[in-house]
């Protein structure tokens, strides 16, 4: 018999992680749909491997869970050094997308379905937020009122 289950939740861990760097593309070309669909692979097949190798063990899915997140955070912390050249602080929202990515891509790998719904929703929402309404409604050509304009 096929096992079709593993092969489900590797493509719903990149599928829908996918689908956020899609969208966190549109602003950061940098920082495109691949490298999120990869960052989802990795939290599924960490997560399939715990499961698949550990059994039952909650510790071992936690250690495992622990790895991902410090791993990823490495990748993130790259991303907003990278933009920090600029004199300014950019790439924080990416690299939040990015941990997040990983942990959709954990929950795939885990076979729980509505909290990578739930998550993957939610980001992608979150992403789609316009940059005025980001900035507190303010828009970049409004001049602050400390501005005198």
């Amino acid at each position: 018999m096929i096992d079709v289950d593993t092969p489900l939740r590797l493509l719903a861990g990149v599928g829908v992680t996918f689908l956020m760097g899609l969208e966190r593309s549109r602003r950061i070309p940098s920082v495109g749909a691949r490298t999120f669909g990869m960052i989802g692979l990795a939290g599924a097949t960490a997560a399939l491997t715990s499961v698949h190798y550990g059994g039952a063990d909650p510790a071992l899915l936690g250690r495992v869970l622990q790895g991902v997140l410090m791993g990823v955070g490495f990748v993130g912390a790259g991303v907003i050094m990278h933009r920090a050249c600029r004199q300014s602080l950019h790439g924080v929202t990416t690299a939040a997308a990015i941990w997040v990515a990983a942990l959709v891509g954990f929950a795939a790998g885990l076979a729980d379905w509505p909290l990578l719904v739930g998550a993957a929703v939610l980001s992608i929402l979150l992403l789609m937020l316009p940059e005025p309404l980001q900035a507190g409604g303010r828009s970049k050509a409004a001049p602050r009122a400390d501005q005198g304009g």
